[in-house]
C-alpha cells in the first residue's frame, strides 16, 4: 500500500443517511449541471481526464444502508482526492476482467484514512469512479 495520501482540506459530511445522502446527492448534482451528457470530473494524475460518476451512484444502491452512509460521508473529500492529487495510486489488474485496471488513492481528513477507487478500461481508456471507503492503515 502507498504510504503517500492526499490531505483533504474540505470536511467529510456527518449525521444520519437521510441528511448524508441529501448532502452528497446535491454535490452531484452541482457536478452534472456542468456536464452535458454523462457527469464527469477531471483528474489531476490522469492529465486532466474525465472520470465518470455514474457507476459510483449504481454500486451503491447495491449495499446496506449502513455501507451507504460509510461511503456517502466521503463523497464530498473523494471528488477533491480525483481533482486534485498526483500522488500515485496503488493500481492493479482487475481479477474478474484482463481489459480493467482498478487504481486504488489515498485520502486523509481528521485523522480519517478513506480510499477512492476508480476503473480504467484498457480498449478504450475510460475511467469510472466506482467507489470510495474508509481505510484502516
Amino acid at each position: 500500500m502507498n504510504e503517500k495520501c492526499y490531505q483533504i482540506k474540505n470536511c467529510k459530511f456527518s449525521g444520519q443517511y437521510k441528511n448524508v445522502y441529501k448532502s452528497a446527492w446535491q454535490e452531484y448534482l452541482k457536478i452534472k449541471k456542468r456536464s452535458k451528457r454523462t457527469t464527469y470530473i477531471r483528474a489531476a494524475y490522469f492529465q486532466r481526464d474525465k472520470i465518470f460518476l455514474n457507476i459510483f451512484w449504481t454500486h451503491l444502491k447495491q449495499k446496506y444502508r449502513f455501507e451507504r452512509r460509510k461511503r456517502l460521508i466521503f463523497y464530498r473529500c473523494a471528488i477533491e482526492v480525483i481533482r486534485k492529487t498526483r500522488i500515485a495510486p496503488e493500481s492493479r489488474q482487475n481479477p474478474n476482467n484482463d481489459d480493467e485496471i482498478l487504481h486504488r488513492f489515498m485520502g486523509k481528513v481528521d485523522e480519517t484514512y478513506f480510499a477512492v477507487q476508480i476503473k480504467e478500461n484498457k480498449r478504450n481508456n475510460r475511467k469510472d469512479f466506482i467507489s470510495v471507503f474508509p481505510w484502516k492503515k
